[in-house]
């Protein structure tokens, strides 16, 4: 008996015809072979495994396979688009080969497992160089090792130097069980690596926003800082600022009694808290600090989650130029009322832990995008066209025309906030998933004189497959029509077409040409 095929089916000539059929997918000579080779090396890509040193947890698994089944060889083989490498080489000094020596491959190609109980009676391997030289292979039985998405990135195989019989039924469930735990260990590798990264990328974002997020465990008092700490408190703030009482003491005593009464009256009414604060930092002198944060429940435990901003330059300005100082002030409590809501209703929409912080991470590069087209103005307004090659920047496949318009704040804020959900959805669900697709964004506004006069802006999807209406109202739907509609007092409709979204809006017009 040549190999052992589950369904029955063995013979030389379907042995070959597998062959055939295996290589050209794995070749890539039809298209869908070629997209699911693809789908395939960007899933092993995600495992961030390749080429890791060795780890217990998989080496543990190949010597009881080994041990179970009384072979000198058992692998953990992952398969990239040109050699396998073993994470794991019970009996094998090798650490990796070409993919056309790869028994593994066939696995891939086949969905299957694939024991062969005599190579020298089938004509993919009798020829092959593991076969004909070391390791000798004459018994060869892989298992599929298939990752979160269902795709196959490799094989857990049993290898001997002799004949065998044939794997029994429970005998091959079992190997599957084995190759299950070897998947258990490398999606726990991958969610943490996934998490990790993304922790980082939101604690550089907030690194560059000047933001600095914090956590105020009432209990004992315990301080837990993330994001731009440093410059907002002081570098020694590992060390230094552990508990909210380090806070307090580098703080005047009129500021430390007002944020004792705000702290109190926030935890005694479960409200939101919000204050504004001198700080003696270290390195750079007494700084103005606005703090905004609501109360988060911990295991039945609440704790009071925040985030704070240097406000230094604006109580200056506000010195020198009262007026100038409540637009930017009123500017500030837009940005931390907008922040925190994203925070808090982000929280409440999020599916898990990862979710929550790639939404978060989103929201605030739209955020960024607004304050960085706020900040190459006049702080006051900022023009359209620079709004959208921010946009664009960070979704290149949106194309856009219409008159330069200067726009103030809020309505800049709200409108980075609606064009980044709607590219984020395009991204996920819509156009944007595809290659081929793309974004329309045209505006104009009515000549001046016109009776009403409107502003109207059409976001256009082509190219998109499959695209229907969602079933249920999304956050991201409703932060839309909420900066539309009550931040800009206009309407915002959106319908479906077989290319994708389209998403008219229209509001009187107000903005003036830059």
């Amino acid at each position: 008996m040549a190999e052992q095929r589950p369904g029955g089916m063995s013979d030389a000539a379907s042995a070959a015809s597998n062959h055939s059929e295996g290589r050209q997918l794995a070749d890539g000579r039809d298209e869908e072979g070629a997209r699911a080779e693809r789908l395939r090396l960007d899933t092993l890509r995600e495992y961030r495994i390749m080429d890791t040193p060795p780890e217990a947890a998989f080496d543990r698994v190949t010597k009881m396979a080994a041990d179970l089944y009384d072979v000198p060889i058992a692998l953990v083989s992952l398969v990239d688009d040109c050699r396998q490498w073993f994470k794991s080489a019970y009996g094998l000094d090798t650490t990796e080969t070409p993919r056309e020596m790869s028994f593994c491959q066939y696995v891939i190609a086949e969905d299957r497992p694939v024991i062969v109980t005599d190579v020298l009676g089938d004509p993919r391997f009798r020829d092959n160089p593991l076969v004909t030289g070391e390791p000798h292979i004459r018994f060869y039985a892989g298992v599929p090792l298939r990752a979160y998405n269902g795709t196959i990135l490799g094989s857990l195989c049993l290898i001997d130097r002799e004949q065998r019989a044939a794997l029994t039924d429970v005998e091959l469930e079992r190997l599957g069980d084995f190759a299950g735990i070897v998947m258990a260990e490398a999606d726990l590798r991958r969610v943490v690596a996934e998490r990790d990264e993304a922790q980082r990328m939101l604690e550089r974002a907030l690194d560059f926003s000047g933001i600095a997020t914090w956590q105020l465990d009432p209990k004992i008092g315990a301080m837990y800082w993330h994001g731009a700490v440093a410059e907002l408190f002081g570098a020694d703030y590992e060390s230094a600022l552990m508990t909210a009482d380090d806070v307090l003491a580098r703080m005047p005593p009129d500021d430390r009694e007002r944020v004792i009464a705000a702290l109190e009256e926030s935890r005694a009414g479960g409200n939101p808290y919000s204050v504004e604060h001198r700080i003696q930092h270290p390195e750079r002198g007494v700084r103005w600090i606005a703090s905004r944060g609501d109360w988060d429940v911990w295991l039945d435990e609440a704790r009071l989650t925040g985030v704070s901003i240097d406000i230094t330059e604006q109580k200056s300005r506000q010195e020198n130029a009262n007026l100038l100082m409540r637009e930017l002030h009123h500017r500030m409590r837009n940005l931390f009322a907008t922040v925190s809501a994203i925070i808090s209703l982000t929280r409440h929409a999020a599916r898990d832990v990862e979710d929550y912080v790639e939404r978060i991470n989103s929201r605030l590069d739209a955020l960024n995008r607004a304050q960085n087209v706020l900040l190459g103005a006049n702080f006051m307004t900022g023009s359209m066209h620079a709004l959208m090659r921010e946009v664009e920047a960070a979704f290149p496949r949106i194309r856009w025309s219409g008159p330069d318009l200067l726009l103030p704040e809020n309505a800049l804020v709200a409108m980075a906030l609606t064009f980044n959900e709607l590219a984020t959805n395009a991204v996920k669900h819509g156009a944007l998933t595809n290659e081929g697709g793309s974004v329309d964004v045209r505006w104009t506004q009515d000549p001046e004189g016109s009776e009403p006069r409107m502003f109207r802006l059409t976001w256009t999807e082509t190219g998109a497959s499959g695209v229907a209406a969602p079933d249920r109202t999304s956050f991201g739907t409703m932060l839309m029509e909420r900066s539309v509609r009550n931040n800009l007092g206009g309407t915002i409709e959106r319908h479906w077409e077989p290319g994708g979204l389209v998403c008219e809006i229209a509001m009187p017009a107000r903005w003036r040409e830059a």
